[in-house]
């Protein structure tokens, strides 16, 4: 991978950015697999450690949570127990994004127990300053989470929609009809007009189309969960520093004070670490330089 140039890393991101599988993008740039894995691996390694640095010490009014649906390998239903230890199974990613820049403030990839939600939480909580409005489903370990992670601080109510049921036997593949909304406040004084998750549900959209991981119904789907989580580093940060959003027109991370210019893919690639040199190349070049000198 470290043979690569700028530009063909630049391709290869590009690809894998916007849908494209693993394999299709070997396709598209000529590189083999095993190089755009470990160039996906090493770009989500940098996104993710520059997210955990920089985006923090926020000032977000109003913050809405979701979690969204994969799976690794195979649904949990159809998992053997030996692929069990390997992290095969459904995975849940957590997000949470700032309903007036847009900016995705945390996102955790993992299980959907309450565990998963305090950790998910204390992260966000970690990188806000200030009192926030917060917004979730009703998932019910966001109750003990919120409180754990931001005390009395924060005021947190609670959307659950409600569903009805079809009359049509045929509906596998589509979504039950929304039949109304009930708010429930938890803790302070949350506006009512401004509970909601619709920024953050159309934010799941956006992450569905833009990874082929997410695709319904393909075999594009992670076969190992350490892949899946390079992916979603890597689309969070193209989402928050490099992508123009279509109502802000800006990017979300100049709208949140966070940069003054929209990135561009030379500055994402230039958060990869810079390729070092191995020993025996060295010594080859010595041994090279030494029979020039003897001739």
């Amino acid at each position: 991978m470290n043979c690569l140039d700028s530009k063909t890393r630049a391709r290869i991101v590009n690809c894998l950015i916007e849908g494209c599988s693993i394999r299709a993008t070997c396709r598209m740039t000529g590189a083999a697999k095993n190089t755009v894995v470990k160039l996906l691996e090493n770009m989500g390694t940098a996104c993710a450690t520059f997210h955990d640095f920089h985006v923090r010490n926020l000032r977000v009014r109003r913050m809405q949570c979701d979690e969204i649906w994969c799976f690794v390998g195979a649904k949990a239903k159809n998992v053997k127990a030996e692929k069990k230890q390997e992290g095969w199974g459904d995975i849940w990613t957590w997000v949470g994004i700032d309903a007036d820049t847009k900016l995705v403030v945390g996102y955790l990839v993992g299980g959907r127990d309450g565990g998963w939600a305090l950790d998910f939480m204390e992260d966000c909580a970690s990188r806000i300053k200030g009192r926030v409005q917060l917004t979730t489903d009703g998932h019910k370990p966001y109750l003990q989470a919120v409180e754990g992670a931001f005390g009395m601080d924060v005021d947190f109510a609670v959307l659950q929609k409600i569903y009805g049921a079809s009359d049509e036997p045929e509906k596998r593949y589509s979504p039950a009809k929304c039949i109304g909304c009930d708010m429930k406040v938890v803790m302070g004084d949350p506006d009512p007009a401004h509970v909601s998750t619709s920024y953050v549900e159309r934010q799941n959209l956006t992450m569905r189309m833009s990874m082929r991981r997410f695709t319904r119904l393909t075999n594009g789907f992670s076969k190992k969960a350490e892949n899946h989580c390079h992916a979603v580093a890597l689309h969070y940060m193209y989402y928050n520093f490099c992508r123009v959003h279509q109502t802000l027109r800006v990017t979300p991370a100049m709208e949140a004070g966070l940069v003054d210019h929209v990135w561009t893919m030379d500055e994402l690639i230039a958060l990869l670490p810079k390729p070092t040199v191995s020993k025996s190349t060295i010594d080859r070049d010595m041994f090279r330089r030494a029979l020039g000198d003897i001739a």
